[in-house]
C-alpha cells in the first residue's frame, strides 16, 4: 500500500514544484520589469537678495518662504540625496529638506553636470533625489540627466519651477521631464 501512494504522490508533488517554481519565476520577471524609476527634483534656489556688490547673495524672507515650500512640497516623495551647488542661497534652500530628511547637502560643479547625472544614476537607482542649481544650470541639468527640457527658458524672476526628471531602470527606455510650479509666485 505504501508503495502505491508513493508512486501515486510523486507525479503530483512533482508537477506542484514545478508550478510554485515557474511561478517565482515569473513574479520575479514581473518585479524586475517593474523596478522604479530613479527621480531627480531640480529646482532654482530661492529668492535671492539683489543688492548691489554681494559677491554670494543670501535668500531674501521670500526666497526663506520658499525653501520651506520646497521642504513641505518633497516631504512625502522619499528624497535620499540632496545636491547643491556651493552657493549660500542654493545651500539655503536645500537646508529645511535636509534637516527634515537628516541628509547631508552634498555639494556639487555645475560646470561638471554630466558627473553629477552619472553619480547620481550609479548612487542612487531607483531612488528620489534633489538638485538645487540656478536659473542657468537646471535646465542644463535635466538635459545632463538624458531628459528634454520641460520648458524652454528659465527667467531671472522665476523662482517657483519643480522641475521633475524620472530615469527609467531600463537604459532602453528615455528619460523624461515635466516642470510644475510650487510655493507662491513672487512674480
Amino acid at each position: 500500500m505504501l508503495t502505491c501512494t508513493s508512486s501515486f504522490l510523486r507525479p503530483w508533488l512533482l508537477s506542484l514544484l514545478v508550478l510554485l517554481l515557474a511561478a517565482g519565476c515569473a513574479s520575479s520577471s514581473q518585479k524586475a520589469g517593474k523596478q522604479p524609476a530613479t527621480i531627480v527634483y531640480v529646482v532654482r534656489h530661492g529668492e535671492k537678495e539683489t543688492a548691489p556688490g554681494l559677491p554670494d547673495p543670501p535668500l531674501t524672507a521670500a526666497g526663506q518662504q520658499r525653501a520651506q515650500a520646497l521642504a513641505d512640497t518633497l516631504a512625502g516623495r522619499g528624497v535620499r540625496a540632496i545636491f547643491s551647488t556651493a552657493t549660500t542661497r542654493t545651500r539655503s534652500t536645500a537646508a529645511p529638506l535636509a534637516t527634515a530628511r537628516q541628509l547631508p547637502v552634498q555639494p556639487y560643479d555645475a560646470r561638471q553636470l554630466k558627473a553629477l547625472a552619472a553619480r547620481i544614476r550609479r548612487e542612487y537607482p531607483g531612488q528620489a533625489v534633489l538638485v538645487v542649481g540656478h536659473s542657468n544650470t537646471i535646465l542644463e541639468t535635466v538635459e545632463a540627466l538624458g531628459a528634454p527640457r520641460p520648458v524652454p527658458t528659465v527667467q531671472d524672476a522665476e523662482y517657483d519651477y519643480l522641475l521633475e526628471v524620472r530615469l527609467p531602470r531600463d537604459t532602453t527606455q528615455a528619460a523624461t521631464a515635466v516642470a510644475r510650479r510650487y510655493g507662491t509666485t513672487g512674480r
